[in-house]
Parts: structure tokens; sequence; C-alpha cells
């Protein structure tokens, strides 16, 4: 069985984050593994409360997976602190990790930064060059490039420099700020469009962790990278489409619409 590992902080409402992964991860077939850099107290409504593992933790639990089930894919969400940020680095470096899925969270949805600036150099520094392939949304991009990213051709302009100011692939999220859900993945110096259809659903909490553990699980599967982004998309597209409603905010999707069996069935089906 194919591996994936996620570092990435707690979401207790399950609708984001590590729990978010782990659904998305074994949703798409593989066996998920989790290093936490945080425990957020939080549900649809929003954040109360945040406690940040020390560096020195967060390394021991990436030693314990790579020292024993070595992953065939990393996907690394929402790090806060220089101080993880450079943890995760060091430790990705020494174990030569592959297929490394970096969501660079940085800004709310909102508009409002989630990370410092120094958090943000050190991310630039540190842990970009070393992925496989990044997923901003447009403020994100705006951020890596100091570009104002209004149309299509922003988002290839912005793309471009990306990849090549840290060596990697980039799929810049369009989201709804520009077009309806097309996405643009730039790799060795070509641009491939992704078209998405636009589902009137107002739970999107956990999209963007869920697209990235989408991303990661097909590529430890082997699958190349625009097949990969393809499937992902299809898979989260499906989740939205599924209607799930929990909460009194910004619900969570369906991460597991298409599970079925004999122990998915309710007391009625049985």
């Amino acid at each position: 069985m194919y591996t994936a590992l996620t570092i990435a902080g707690s979401d207790s409402s399950g609708g984001a984050g590590i729990q978010a992964d782990i659904k998305t991860m074994i949703s798409n077939g593989v066996y998920a593994m989790s290093a936490i850099t945080a425990l957020t107290a939080q549900n649809t409504t929003g954040v109360t409360g945040i406690i940040e593992v020390t560096p020195e933790f967060l390394e021991e639990e990436i030693d314990a997976i790579f020292t024993d089930i070595y992953p065939d894919a990393v996907k690394i969400g929402m790090v806060s602190s220089s101080a993880l940020i450079e943890s995760i680095a060091a430790k990705l470096r020494q174990y030569n990790a592959r297929n490394i899925v970096v969501d660079p969270v940085m800004v709310a949805t909102s508009g409002s930064k989630l990370i410092s600036d120094s958090a943000i150099d050190t991310l630039k520094k540190c842990l970009l060059p070393l992925a496989t392939v990044l997923t901003p949304n447009i403020p994100e991009a705006e951020v890596l490039t100091g570009m104002n990213i209004t149309s299509e051709e922003d988002m290839i302009a912005a793309a471009k420099m990306i990849s090549e100011n840290y060596s990697c692939a980039v799929l810049v999220k369009g989201g709804h700020q520009i077009n309806d859900a097309n996405d643009l993945l730039y790799a060795d110096g070509k641009a491939v469009w992704f078209y998405g259809k636009r589902i009137n659903n107002p739970n999107t909490h956990g999209t963007g962790c869920t697209l990235s553990s989408a991303i990661a699980s097909n590529l430890a599967k082997g699958f190349d990278l625009e097949t990969s982004v393809k499937r992902a998309k299809d898979y989260i597209s499906s989740a939205l489409a599924a209607m799930l409603d929990l909460g009194k905010g910004s619900g969570p999707m369906n991460h597991g619409f298409a599970v079925s069996g004999e122990f998915a069935k309710t007391a009625e089906e049985v």
C-alpha cells in the first residue's frame, strides 16, 4: 500500500487541517500518517485557540515516521513559526523526502495574514525550494510574487515567476476571484489550465487542505503531476457536490462521498 504524510495543524471540527488530510488520503487510496504542528480549538464559525508543538517534538514526530514507514509523498499545510518551518525543512532534507506538496497557507479568505513576515521569509528560504509543487491561492501567490493578480494573464505571469524562483511546479488556484475554479499548473516552463465547474455550495471549509492532500495521494500512487492535479480536482468537485451541510458557519465537504461497503451502512440499511 502506498503511504502519505501530512505535516499540519489539527482542526478539532474535522473539516480542515490534519483531519481533512487524513480523510482525503484514505479516500484516495493511500495509508495516511501525520506530524502535528499545532492544536487548534475551532469549528465552522472560527478559531478560538491554538497551541503550537515545540520544534523538538515536531522533529521527533517526523523521525518516528521516516525511520519506520517511509512516506511516498508529503503534504505540508499551515506552519506559523520560523522555528517549526526550519525543523520541517531540515528533516525533509535529512530523509530525502519525495513528492513534496506545499500548501503555502499565509492569507485567510478575509485577506488577513495568518503568519508573520519573518515566518514567510523562512518559508520562502527553507521550505519552498524543497517542494515538488506549491498550491497557492491568489492572495498567497500575490505574497510570493509581490504582484497584483487580477486576470488569467496575471496568473500565468505569477506562476512562471514562482516556478522559476523556487525551482518547482506551482498550481495557482483561481477560485471565484478571477474565474470559476479554473486552476493553472505551471511546470517545466509549460502552463496547463484545469477548468472547473462552479458548485453552488457555501460549505467550503478545508478545500485548500483537501486539494493539496489529494494531489499528494495521487503522486504517492505513481501518477504524474498533471494527472494527479486532474484527479484531485475531480475528487474535490465531487466532495463539494455531495452537498454536506454541517455546522453554523462555512461547513466541511463530504470527504467520504465515495466510501461505501458493509461498514459504511447505517442502522436503517443493515
